[in-house]
Protein backbone atom coordinates (compact mmCIF):
# COMPACT_ATOMS: atom_id res chain seq x y z
CA UNK A 1 0.00 0.00 0.00
CA UNK A 2 0.97 3.38 -0.86
CA UNK A 3 1.54 6.54 1.33
CA UNK A 4 -1.24 8.79 2.03
CA UNK A 5 0.80 11.34 0.98
CA UNK A 6 1.46 9.84 -2.41
CA UNK A 7 -0.06 11.85 -5.44
CA UNK A 8 -0.16 10.01 -8.74
CA UNK A 9 -1.23 12.11 -12.32
CA UNK A 10 -1.57 10.79 -15.16
CA UNK A 11 -1.78 14.03 -17.74
CA UNK A 12 -3.68 13.02 -20.79
CA UNK A 13 -5.88 13.89 -23.93
CA UNK A 14 -9.30 12.83 -24.61
CA UNK A 15 -8.47 13.18 -28.18
CA UNK A 16 -5.85 10.18 -27.79
CA UNK A 17 -6.61 7.38 -28.42
CA UNK A 18 -3.77 5.56 -26.19
CA UNK A 19 -5.27 7.70 -23.11
CA UNK A 20 -8.57 7.00 -23.51
CA UNK A 21 -7.47 3.17 -23.38
CA UNK A 22 -5.35 3.77 -20.30
CA UNK A 23 -7.62 5.23 -18.38
CA UNK A 24 -9.12 1.94 -17.00
CA UNK A 25 -5.91 0.78 -16.51
CA UNK A 26 -5.24 3.58 -14.61
CA UNK A 27 -8.33 3.20 -12.29
CA UNK A 28 -7.64 -0.45 -11.86
CA UNK A 29 -4.20 0.83 -10.61
CA UNK A 30 -5.91 3.09 -8.42
CA UNK A 31 -7.75 0.55 -6.79
CA UNK A 32 -4.83 -0.87 -5.72
CA UNK A 33 -3.45 2.00 -3.43
CA UNK A 34 -6.17 2.94 -1.93
CA UNK A 35 -4.08 5.46 0.64
CA UNK A 36 -2.74 7.41 -2.59
CA UNK A 37 -4.53 9.81 -4.74
CA UNK A 38 -4.56 9.39 -7.94
CA UNK A 39 -5.85 11.91 -10.39
CA UNK A 40 -6.56 12.20 -14.12
CA UNK A 41 -5.67 15.22 -15.70
CA UNK A 42 -7.03 16.44 -19.15
CA UNK A 43 -4.18 18.68 -20.27
CA UNK A 44 -6.47 20.72 -22.68
CA UNK A 45 -9.44 20.94 -20.24
CA UNK A 46 -6.65 21.79 -17.39
CA UNK A 47 -4.33 23.76 -19.17
CA UNK A 48 -4.46 26.63 -16.58
CA UNK A 49 -2.12 24.13 -14.67
CA UNK A 50 -0.43 22.54 -16.97
CA UNK A 51 0.13 25.08 -19.58
CA UNK A 52 3.96 25.33 -18.22
CA UNK A 53 4.78 21.89 -17.95
CA UNK A 54 6.63 20.05 -21.60
CA UNK A 55 4.26 17.10 -22.16
CA UNK A 56 5.37 15.62 -25.37
CA UNK A 57 4.33 12.09 -25.00
CA UNK A 58 1.08 10.44 -23.59
CA UNK A 59 0.78 9.03 -21.37
CA UNK A 60 2.67 11.06 -18.83
CA UNK A 61 2.85 10.43 -15.40
CA UNK A 62 4.01 13.09 -12.38
CA UNK A 63 4.34 11.38 -8.81
CA UNK A 64 4.58 13.24 -5.63
CA UNK A 65 5.48 12.85 -2.05
CA UNK A 66 3.67 15.43 0.12
CA UNK A 67 4.71 18.37 -1.87
CA UNK A 68 7.77 17.16 -3.61
CA UNK A 69 7.81 15.76 -7.21
CA UNK A 70 9.19 12.21 -7.53
CA UNK A 71 8.52 11.01 -10.55
CA UNK A 72 7.76 12.66 -14.01
CA UNK A 73 7.59 11.12 -17.65
CA UNK A 74 6.08 8.94 -20.18
CA UNK A 75 5.30 5.67 -19.33
CA UNK A 76 4.09 2.40 -21.36
CA UNK A 77 0.46 1.88 -21.13
CA UNK A 78 0.38 -1.01 -19.15
CA UNK A 79 -0.75 -1.72 -15.40
CA UNK A 80 2.65 -3.11 -14.36
CA UNK A 81 4.30 -0.67 -15.86
CA UNK A 82 2.57 1.90 -13.30
CA UNK A 83 1.91 -0.26 -10.28
CA UNK A 84 6.02 -0.86 -10.10
CA UNK A 85 6.54 2.84 -10.95
CA UNK A 86 4.10 3.80 -8.07
CA UNK A 87 5.37 0.74 -5.19
CA UNK A 88 9.28 2.14 -5.91
CA UNK A 89 8.16 5.73 -5.44
CA UNK A 90 6.10 5.01 -2.51
CA UNK A 91 9.48 3.13 -1.11
CA UNK A 92 11.97 5.68 -2.16
CA UNK A 93 10.00 9.01 -2.11
CA UNK A 94 13.32 10.44 -3.44
CA UNK A 95 12.86 14.05 -5.21
CA UNK A 96 13.49 14.88 -8.90
CA UNK A 97 17.35 16.05 -9.08
CA UNK A 98 16.21 18.44 -11.07
CA UNK A 99 12.43 19.31 -10.56
CA UNK A 100 11.10 22.68 -12.25
CA UNK A 101 9.29 24.98 -10.49
CA UNK A 102 6.09 24.18 -12.82
CA UNK A 103 5.90 20.70 -11.55
CA UNK A 104 5.90 21.84 -7.93
CA UNK A 105 3.53 24.35 -8.84
CA UNK A 106 1.60 21.99 -10.37
CA UNK A 107 1.81 19.14 -6.81
CA UNK A 108 0.95 22.36 -4.78
CA UNK A 109 -2.47 23.44 -6.74
CA UNK A 110 -3.49 19.84 -6.34
CA UNK A 111 -2.60 19.41 -2.60
CA UNK A 112 -4.73 22.29 -2.26
CA UNK A 113 -7.96 20.83 -4.23
CA UNK A 114 -10.84 18.82 -2.55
Amino acid sequence: MADPDLLVVCLCAQWCGVCRDYGAIFQRVAAQFPLARFVWMDIEDQADLVDAIDVETFPTVLIAAGHRPVFFGSLAPQAGTLERIVRDRAAQADTLPESSVALQQLVRQLRDRP
